[in-house]
């Protein structure tokens, strides 16, 4: 009687944009972003799917709604991270994101494919331009190392190589044209985390020559 009791009350829980977008993230992360449905999420909620639109218009909402989810998990983690200065504060955060990005690996492929950028991302910007300035950077250098960081504040790199699956095979077959690029597939592919050759030891290779030459900069 006490579990038909908790049944119920599952089920009468309201329907909200907000429990969409959880099921939604919660489906991505099992099945990968491709099985975020409206049927699915509908099946999973135990309604029908034409009442999710209520919340979510379609498709592209829906996704669009997944992303700003996604990032405002970020603004919570990075939101936690300190440090004793400018350097260590933006280290914590970046690799604040990136912890969140490994427990949702569709999160990188999502953020590049929306046309729409989540407001959150703006914010996020924002108190990276707030600590840059807060220490000791004018708005110009400032500006130029936003560029430099790239994608990284959001726990990520962009890759120069997207290799699919039966890449390695491909280059040995034109080794003799691509000896450099093919010696260096062959020394340092591994299992990739968010990307081709996306590893923390390489994230944080690349965040700290940033961090220094930055530094360098603004003394």
């Amino acid at each position: 009687m006490v579990l038909l009791c908790k049944v119920a009350a599952v089920r009468k829980e309201p329907l909200s944009r907000e429990r969409v977008l959880a099921a939604a993230v919660t489906i991505a992360d099992t099945d990968g972003l491709a099985a975020v449905t409206m049927r699915r999420i509908g099946a999973d909620l135990g309604v029908e799917a034409m009442s999710l639109y209520h919340h979510l218009r379609g498709k592209d909402a829906l996704l669009d709604g997944v992303a700003e989810t996604l990032v405002a998990e970020v603004l919570d983690a990075v939101g936690r991270a300190g440090g004793a200065d400018w350097r260590a504060r933006l280290r914590g955060r970046f690799l604040a994101a990136r912890e969140v990005m490994l427990r949702h690996p569709w999160g990188p492929g999502l953020l590049n494919s929306r046309q729409s950028v989540p407001f959150g991302v703006y914010t996020y910007y924002d108190a990276i331009l707030g600590t840059l300035v807060e220490g000791g950077f004018t708005y110009r250098l400032a500006h130029r190392a936003l560029h430099a960081f790239g994608s990284m504040p959001l726990g990520f790199v962009q890759e120069v190589f997207n290799a699919q699956a039966g890449a390695d095979d491909d280059l040995s077959a034109v080794a003799d044209v691509l000896p450099h690029l093919t010696a260096m597939v062959a020394g340092e592919t591994h299992e990739a985390e968010l990307g081709w050759c996306d590893s923390r030891v390489e994230f944080e290779f690349t965040l700290d020559l940033v961090l220094d030459g930055l530094e360098r900069l603004r003394a």
